[in-house]
């Protein structure tokens, strides 16, 4: 089958998100972990290539997303859609734009937009500025993001030190007047020599004419959100066929394992809530892994109950976190807890369990790779931005969760596991 739309994601978890809400159209959607190393061949209308590369040095980053657009252009994609967090996550350097304008170059398009508002997780633009909430981006808790602390809340002013090319603004007001005055305005800042447009979007019903103006555009950039009318646009114009909707999920073992590194604001809370239910629970501690290894954890892990989902968790307050940095340095405590929880998932595997809930970007990318997994096909969404999925590990059929850490509710964990059994 053809390609229709072909997507790059800078970390698993965003990658997870995107293909959730693409599914909501009941289009099968195939997320691959990392560039295949095969050539193209029986892939779904809407291909998601997961990549960790959102902290990566800019060169290494654009190399990463330049291998996924190969792939995906040799698919058939006539689509492209680059995506980020919906916070904007990166640097001064990078990598949002730096990677932007590489796809434009190897598209051969003068210009894209960017749209990161996913305003039914709380995440909106106006006049430029994004929010978390109620709160501008540079007060909210991702400025104290241990990778991206986000010190500015004007996106245009985020990404004009990450580009060559001038960036613009499509207002609220342009938005609310629908797809058509977006069309007009985006053709009046292309005549300007505007190449990178950031555009206001404060409410979900704002993302569909966002969504059809710029349907046709050969790169769109942004959070999720915006992407979600985009299989039913096809749909209705005949671009994807009526026999790509997804299959029916398998019936798994009730055995269960949520495995946490996240540390932010919203993963502390389910983190709480969920040791609330009396479910048995173990907070990893870095240094402590430094010094005495993993063998403690994975020994108590192999004595749960795991019909009962032991919780495994390296979440802690911004200051904690901070005060093991100081001590270990931000990549050593890191890949510790990554590494940690990425053997947890195997032992986990091995002892039979078969519905895995990951809490975290960088341990979804650990955990994932630990399992081996290469292409997870969509399923029902637990949260908005959260689906379940389900993959093979050794032979075996997994469901698999990987949520970015201020996405869900206070009871996601337990949301998430009751969601297989509805």
């Amino acid at each position: 089958m053809r390609t229709v739309l072909g997507c790059i994601a800078d970390d698993f978890t965003g990658a997870t998100d995107l293909a959730g809400l693409l599914a909501r159209s009941g289009v099968r959607v195939s997320l691959r972990i990392g560039v295949p190393s095969a050539p193209p061949k029986d892939g779904a209308a809407l291909e998601v290539i997961a990549l960790k590369c959102r902290t990566s040095p800019v060169d290494d980053a654009v190399a990463e997303v330049m291998a996924a657009y190969e792939w995906l252009n040799a698919a058939g994609a006539q689509n492209f859609f680059w995506k980020y967090c919906s916070t904007f996550d990166s640097t001064d350097e990078g990598n949002i734009g730096p990677v932007a304008e590489a796809l434009m170059d190897a598209i051969g398009t003068d210009q894209t937009i960017y749209c990161p508002a996913f305003p039914e997780n709380g995440r909106t633009t106006y006049m430029g500025v994004h929010f978390v909430g109620r709160q501008p981006l540079a007060e909210s808790p991702m400025k104290d993001h241990p990778l991206t602390p986000m010190r500015e809340s004007d996106l245009t002013r985020l990404l004009a030190p990450q580009v060559k090319r001038t960036v613009g603004l499509v207002e609220h007001a342009c938005v609310a007047k629908g797809s058509e005055q977006i069309e007009r305005k985006l053709a009046q800042l292309h005549d300007q020599g505007v190449a990178h447009v950031i555009i206001d979007a404060i409410a979900g019903e704002d993302l569909i004419p966002i969504a059809k103006a710029t349907r046709n555009m050969p790169l769109i950039t942004g959070g999720s959100a915006v992407a979600a009318p985009l299989p039913d646009l096809y749909l209705k114009e005949g671009l994807i066929a009526a026999d790509a909707m997804r299959p029916p999920s398998p019936s798994l073992a009730r055995k269960s394992v949520i495995l946490s590194g996240s540390c932010s604001a919203m993963t502390n809370a389910q983190v709480a809530h969920y040791q609330t239910t009396g479910a048995p629970s173990y907070q990893l501690d870095p240094i402590e892994l430094m010094t005495s290894g993993r063998d403690g954890v994975l020994a108590w892990l192999s004595k749960q109950d795991l019909g009962k989902a032991p919780l495994i968790y390296a979440t802690a307050s911004p200051t904690s976190v901070h005060e093991v940095q100081e001590k270990l340095g931000v990549e050593v405590a890191g890949k510790l807890i990554e590494d940690t929880l990425a053997a947890c998932a195997i032992v986990a595997r091995d002892l039979g369990v078969r519905r895995i809930v990951v809490a975290g970007g960088e341990t979804s990318g650990a955990v994932t790779k630990a399992l081996e997994i290469s292409q997870l096909d969509i399923a029902e969404e637990i949260a908005p931005g959260v689906p379940w999925t389900f993959c093979q590990s050794k032979g075996e059929i997994v469901a698999l969760t990987l949520k970015s850490g201020n996405f869900g509710n206070e009871n996601f964990f337990a949301d998430a596991l009751n969601k297989l059994d509805t």
